[in-house]
């Protein structure tokens, strides 16, 4: 039997009709083990699955990292003969039992469709009572109010482990089913928007993208506004176009860090806390529209980042980096953009850079002044170039809010409408 209570905690938000005290609005709590019949996929090797083979599969690491809490498309197929599977009977809960961090594993996922195959260390939760829970309801939940209470049942080192047995001692707080359903239709309806959201930011990228492709082939050009052409774009020199002012700190800077996705940014927003050394005085000094190298290792750039400073300030950061005056902000704008491309960056420095030990970086400013790149030459051309791109930009981060804000606001809602 459910273990049954009148009313643990009620709600700080509810849909009106249900807010009321009849039966409807009471909230149950429900240990896991009485409500759900628990069981585990079959293994699917990495290799055994593809979009291009035939039977739909879902695998462990899918769950925290491609989907949310309902599986409403399933992405992956596997090859692994049927009799070797482990299908869906249709409206289970899925929650990898197995992860590097112990978080991923409060990943609940509700799958609706029978007949895909579920793969190993994936805990499989199936309703015992037909028509009493949503398991999307259900999903949501478990991700909103449980995921941090799974994440300390995990046990391993290096990786982290939940079993059945484990998510049998939790318990559930549900409403009614209609209840339960309305609100799993509401966050199904935010998830949308979010969707939508995202799908528009990509494609905005993924135009900008082909917009640089085409500025550098030279494919796309931009005239003067009085429809006459720029001259040609011409191969230059880094040292040509960029100047080494070498300025250091008047110890009236901010120390700022280089990051891949968020540019010349304060150390202390980026990283929690400052890292710089007790005096700041040998600091490079980083003027507003500035370029600059990190000649270190960052995620997929193996040979270091270049990003110019967009900010109104003057900053520091470590004298490790190189740091370059462009002959115009609008050129550093250019470069900024061109670098944000994994191959781009790789065919300027793979040549310009010498790899030591341990995979340090071996170059100095003077070095990665010495490569060369075809370029736009006339600053009115650069001026266009940049304001297109600026306004690609503003366009793209303004989505980019709107994902926050929405991700923002779905996540006050399942603090309300759950207890």
């Amino acid at each position: 039997m459910s273990e049954v209570m009148a009313q643990p905690k009620v709600p700080k938000l509810r849909f009106p009709e249900f807010a009321d005290t009849g039966r409807e609005s009471i909230i149950q709590r429900h240990k896991f083990d009485d409500i759900f019949a628990f069981s585990t996929g079959k293994n699917i090797k990495q290799a055994e699955a593809s979009p291009e083979f035939e039977t739909p599969c879902v695998r462990y690491g899918e769950l925290y990292h491609i989907y949310g809490e309902v599986i409403r498309e399933v992405v992956n197929k596997t090859n692994v003969p049927r009799e070797d599977l482990h299908f869906s009977s249709g409206d289970e809960i899925l929650i990898p039992s197995a992860g590097e961090d112990p978080m991923d594993i409060g990943a609940a996922s509700a799958l609706m469709s029978p007949g895909v195959a579920i793969g190993r260390t994936i805990n499989i939760l199936r309703p015992q009572t037909q028509g009493v829970y949503s398991v999307g309801f259900a999903a949501y939940y478990i991700n909103s109010v449980l995921r941090r209470k799974i994440s300390t049942l995990a046990r391993g080192s290096s990786i982290s482990n939940v079993y059945n047995s484990d998510l049998k001692t939790l318990h559930l707080n549900a409403p009614s089913l209609p209840e339960q359903e309305k609100i799993a239709k509401l966050f199904g309806t935010v998830d949308q928007r979010i969707r939508f959201l995202e799908s528009k930011r990509e494609s905005l990228a993924i135009f900008k993208k082909g917009v640089l492709q085409r500025l550098f082939s030279r494919e796309l050009r931009f005239m003067r506004d009085d429809g006459s052409p720029f001259p040609d774009w011409q191969e230059k020199r880094f040292s040509e176009v960029l100047d080494e002012h070498g300025e250091r700190s008047t110890g009236a800077e901010r120390v700022h860090s280089v990051s891949v996705h968020k540019g010349v940014i304060d150390q202390i927003e980026h990283l929690g806390r400052s890292f710089a050394a007790a005096s700041t005085d040998h600091y490079g000094l980083v003027k507003a529209g500035d370029v600059v190298y990190t000649k270190s290792p960052t995620g997929d750039f193996p040979f270091g980042i270049v990003k110019q400073n967009r900010l109104a300030e003057n900053v520091i950061v470590s004298p490790l980096y190189g740091i370059f005056t462009p002959e115009t902000y609008a050129l550093g704008y250019i470069l900024n953009d061109h670098f944000l491309s994994v191959q781009n960056i790789h065919n300027y420095l793979h040549q310009l850079v010498q790899k030591g030990a341990k995979n340090t970086i071996n170059i100095t400013n003077a070095g990665f002044l010495e490569g060369r790149l075809t370029l736009p030459i006339d600053p009115q051309e650069q001026k266009k170039i940049a304001e297109f791109l600026y306004k690609l930009d503003t366009k793209i981060d303004a989505v980019a809010s709107q994902v926050n804000a929405m991700r923002c606001f779905k996540k006050g809602l399942l603090q309300q409408m759950f207890v």
